[in-house]
């Protein structure tokens, strides 16, 4: 397990650390630099090269992920402080008396929880992966728009620059998610106590 914290470690500092020099951008690595979510500090980051001689058809399936994982990282971070804050929901997980209070937080929760719980889990994950989260209609008017023409809480009423600022707002977040639940999962591996978020 150390082992693996330490790779992990090791993996992630790789990632801050400075690119060798390389010479000019191509013109398609160029177009990118316009791209939403190019923003101050960093510009442009692409430390592992993975748009070199990219297309946009190839952007656009990066940033899909991108989106779509963040999305995920977002729901697992706030379900992680609110089940260690002690907010669980109310009843019972199976039909022999288990109650959700019962079920440890983080990872714990995985080999504690009943067989057939996370199978429905897994089952339900892939149900949404399949036909639900992607854009069903081609009404979308961005990658990772899944409103499939019936979800909008007023979308359609903010103006193109209010657009972007969301859209960026929801990139910023998902990538800053991506690093806490990473944090906190590690920080679990390694033990200890978290500042607001208590004993790991």
């Amino acid at each position: 397990m150390k082992l693996a914290i330490l790779a992990l470690a090791a993996g992630s500092a790789a990632a801050f650390a400075p690119a060798m020099n390389k010479g000019p951008s191509t013109a398609l690595n160029m177009a990118f630099e316009s791209e939403l979510g190019v923003q101050p500090p960093l510009g442009f980051f692409d430390p592992l090269g993975m748009l070199e001689d990219a297309d946009q058809e190839r952007f656009d399936r990066l940033r899909y992920v991108e989106i779509k994982h963040g999305r995920i990282c977002q729901l697992a971070f706030l379900g992680n402080i609110i089940t260690r804050a002690g907010v669980h929901l109310p009843g019972d997980i199976d039909y022999s008396g288990t109650s959700f209070d019962s079920i440890p937080d983080g990872w714990a929760a995985v080999g504690a929880m009943p067989e057939a719980g996370l199978l429905q889990i897994i089952a339900f994950v892939g149900l949404l992966e399949l036909f639900v989260m992607k854009d069903v209609t081609g009404e979308g008017e961005f990658v990772g728009d899944f409103r499939n023409g019936s979800l909008d809480f007023g979308w359609d009423t903010f103006d193109e620059e209010t657009k972007l600022q969301k859209r960026a707002i929801e990139l910023n977040n998902g990538r800053a998610a991506q690093f806490g639940i990473l944090g906190l999962m590690v920080h679990e591996q390694l033990g200890g106590s978290i500042p607001l978020v208590g004993e790991m």
